[in-house]
C-alpha cells in the first residue's frame, strides 16, 4: 500500500473510533433499556445477555404515575405539530411582511422585534403566567400553542427575511403585473420558493418544543396534560425509588420522533440553514 492509501486508512478508522464514542452512550441506553430495571445502572458494557426482557417498555407505556406514557406521547404530538403550523404560519406572514412591504416604521420594529432574542426567557415568564391566569388557560395546551400562532419567535421570522430576500424582485414584480396582490404573490410565489426555509423552521419547532421541559413544568398541572419530558421526570423518585429500567426504555421511544423528523426533512434543513440561493 501507498502512504496515501495507509494515510486515508488511518483517517477513516479515527473518525470512526471518534463517531464510536460520541454514539457508545445511545448505544449503552437502548441496552439497558433491555435489562431488568434493578440492573440497568450495573452494567457498563453492551452486551445484555439472558436478562433481556421487553417489561420496561410494557410496563412503563402502560401505566406511569396515575397514566401511561401513551397519554405523555399523545399530548406532545398534539402541542408540537400545533406549534409547528403557528409558527410556519405566523413567522412566514411577519417575515414577508418585513422582507417584501414598505411599511412606515419597518426597521425599527424589526430592530425590536430582533432586540426580543436577546431577552432572557426567564424575565418574560412572571408577566405571561399572570397573563394566561387572567385568561384561564392554566392547565391546558393554550399557553404553549396560541403564542406560536402569533410569530412570538423571532428566529424564525429572522431566518425566513433572510431567505425572503434572496427572492429576486423580477418575480414578484411579475406577479403583481398578473393581477396577484400581496397575499396571492405570497401564497403562489414566495412560499413554494420558500419550502427549505419553512422545512428549517417546521423541524427547529418540533424539536425545541418535543424536548420543552419547563413550559409544560409551569403550565400543566394535571397528569392527563402531561407531556413527554414531564413523563420521564416521573421516573425519577426523590426517596430513592426510582425505575430507571422504564426510563431509559422511554428515552429511547421519546428519541425517535426526534430522529424521524430530522432524517425525513435532512435535506431540506440543511438546504434552508445554508440558504445559497435559489436553483
Amino acid at each position: 500500500m501507498t502512504g496515501r492509501t495507509v494515510q486515508r486508512a488511518l483517517i477513516h478508522v479515527g473518525l470512526v473510533s471518534a463517531a464510536f464514542v460520541m454514539v457508545y452512550p445511545l448505544l449503552w441506553l437502548g441496552a439497558s433499556s433491555f435489562r431488568p430495571s434493578e440492573r440497568a445502572l450495573l452494567e457498563t458494557g453492551l452486551w445484555i445477555g439472558d436478562d433481556f426482557t421487553l417489561a420496561n417498555y410494557t410496563n412503563s407505556w402502560n401505566s406511569v404515575g396515575s397514566t401511561g406514557f401513551g397519554t405523555f406521547f399523545r399530548n406532545s404530538v398534539i402541542i408540537a405539530v400545533l406549534a409547528v403550523i403557528g409558527n410556519i404560519v405566523s413567522c412566514s406572514l411577519a417575515a414577508y411582511a418585513f422582507a417584501r412591504i414598505k411599511f412606515r416604521g419597518r426597521r425599527i420594529w424589526f430592530a425590536l422585534m430582533i432586540g426580543t432574542i436577546m431577552l432572557p426567557y426567564h424575565v418574560l415568564l412572571i408577566p405571561q403566567y399572570l397573563l394566561f391566569d387572567q385568561l384561564g388557560w392554566l392547565d391546558s395546551f393554550l399557553p404553549l400553542v396560541v403564542p406560536r400562532f402569533l410569530a412570538t419567535e423571532a428566529f424564525f421570522v429572522f431566518l425566513l427575511v433572510q431567505f425572503f430576500r434572496l427572492i429576486p424582485h423580477e418575480l414578484l414584480e411579475a406577479a403583481r403585473l398578473d393581477g396577484c396582490g400581496y397575499l396571492g404573490t405570497f401564497l403562489r410565489i414566495v412560499m413554494p420558493l420558500a419550502v427549505p426555509a419553512l422545512a428549517t423552521t417546521a423541524a427547529f419547532s418540533f424539536i425545541w418544543t418535543w424536548n420543552d421541559f419547563l413550559n409544560p413544568l409551569i403550565y400543566l398541572t394535571s397528569p392527563e396534560n402531561y407531556t413527554v419530558p414531564i413523563g420521564l421526570s416521573l421516573f425519577v423518585d426523590a426517596s430513592g425509588t426510582s425505575n430507571y429500567g422504564g426510563l431509559f426504555a422511554m428515552s429511547i421511544l421519546s428519541l425517535l420522533p426526534v430522529i424521524g423528523f430530522f432524517l425525513a426533512f435532512q435535506k431540506l434543513l440543511i438546504e434552508g440553514i445554508s440558504t445559497t440561493g435559489l436553483k
